[in-house]
């Protein structure tokens, strides 16, 4: 081989290498994020300001929850639909507890823990749920959750009704409404509650046994079960958090809204399970970070943001969003069949 072909190929190799480092970076949608948000500034430079910069963080917090308790859903290998009719059911059942309006402990001091503790209460028993029928009936994860949404979201409608003859259920508390508004420290009170659930579920993921069951189960689960791993126990584990997370973030929507909606998460379930493939956890089970998560949401809200800004239409905007997601499964896709080889 010449000395020229030998110079030639060099910088081919080395674009490869970069290229194979940038795909398997564990910070490639970092990347991204920042590229686009450089690339879109000439076109909308109100996004570097300080109000649009608070509105994206205020917009990813609540979405960020939800998605941390569907992380660990596709790390088992399965999917969980049903998220955004927790968020409805909880949102009203706690709405319900608590308005100052006919509410079940109304003008109590234990109206605001009371109604918190409803919705906990909701996201943990739709999750187990859940869990007990794929584990229990060996159902879909899919089928499951996809039955368990509509359930759930028309029995959101129909509580609704029966409490009060509006379309939703208002004059909630100061006290809550502060939960979803409020700062402390300087930082949204929803900021400090995110940040207790994503280092929550970075340490179970990373640092507990819990977290290397969910991993074992997700890369194979026959395996996982021969090897002692009580597979039903953590899929079901796993099911039960991400109500539990759904719920969470119902309780940040509804304080942001001050009212209790029945149709509160319909649009952003495209949004949720986008972000955590976005960021980087397989599909296919078994792989998965809470910081990847982070970055997918980021990613995902700076897209929406930018492109309500340059005055899209929302068809366009969910096309785009959509296309943005396939790509992340086809990365998802190239990614596991280039481990496989190596």
């Amino acid at each position: 081989m010449s000395a020229t072909s030998l110079g030639n190929d060099a910088p081919a190799s080395a674009a490869r290498r970069l290229l194979r480092h940038l795909l398997f970076s564990e910070y490639l949608v970092l990347y991204l994020s920042l590229l686009y948000f450089v690339a879109v500034l000439p076109l909308v430079p109100e996004m570097a300001s300080a109000e649009v910069l608070a509105n994206i963080l205020s917009d990813m917090l609540p979405l960020l929850v939800v998605a941390i308790g569907q992380t660990f859903v596709l790390i088992v290998a399965g999917i969980d639909l049903s998220v955004t009719s927790v968020l409805a059911m909880a949102s009203v059942v706690g709405a319900s507890v608590m308005t100052g309006d006919g509410g079940y402990l109304a003008g109590s001091p234990l109206a605001v823990p009371g109604a918190i503790l409803a919705m906990l209460a909701v996201g943990l028993l739709i999750g187990a749920f859940n869990g007990l029928c794929i584990t229990r009936f060996g159902m879909p994860p899919f089928i499951v959750t996809l039955t368990t949404m509509m359930f759930f979201s028309g029995a959101a409608i129909w509580y609704t009704t029966f409490h009060t003859e509006t379309s939703s259920i208002a004059g909630l508390p100061g006290g809550f409404v502060a939960v979803g508004q409020g700062s402390a420290a300087g930082l949204p009170h929803a900021l400090w509650v995110v940040l207790a659930v994503g280092i929550a579920a970075h340490l179970v993921l990373a640092r507990t046994v819990l977290g290397r069951r969910l991993y074992a189960c997700g890369q194979n689960r026959r395996t996982a079960m021969v090897s002692g791993v009580p597979v039903p126990q953590v899929i079901r584990t796993a099911f039960v958090i991400s109500g539990g997370c759904a719920a969470v973030a119902s309780i940040l929507y509804t304080g942001r809204l001050e009212t209790g909606t029945p149709i509160l998460g319909q649009a952003i379930l495209l949004d949720i399970i986008g972000a955590v493939v976005i960021g980087g956890t397989s599909l296919f089970g078994g792989k998965g970070k809470i910081l990847w998560t982070v970055f997918g949401v980021l990613f995902l809200v700076l897209i929406d943001t930018s492109l309500k800004m340059l005055g899209m239409s929302l068809f366009s905007v969910f096309a785009i969003k959509g296309a943005v997601i396939l790509a992340a499964a086809v990365i998802d896709a190239l990614r596991t069949r280039f481990s496989a080889r190596l």
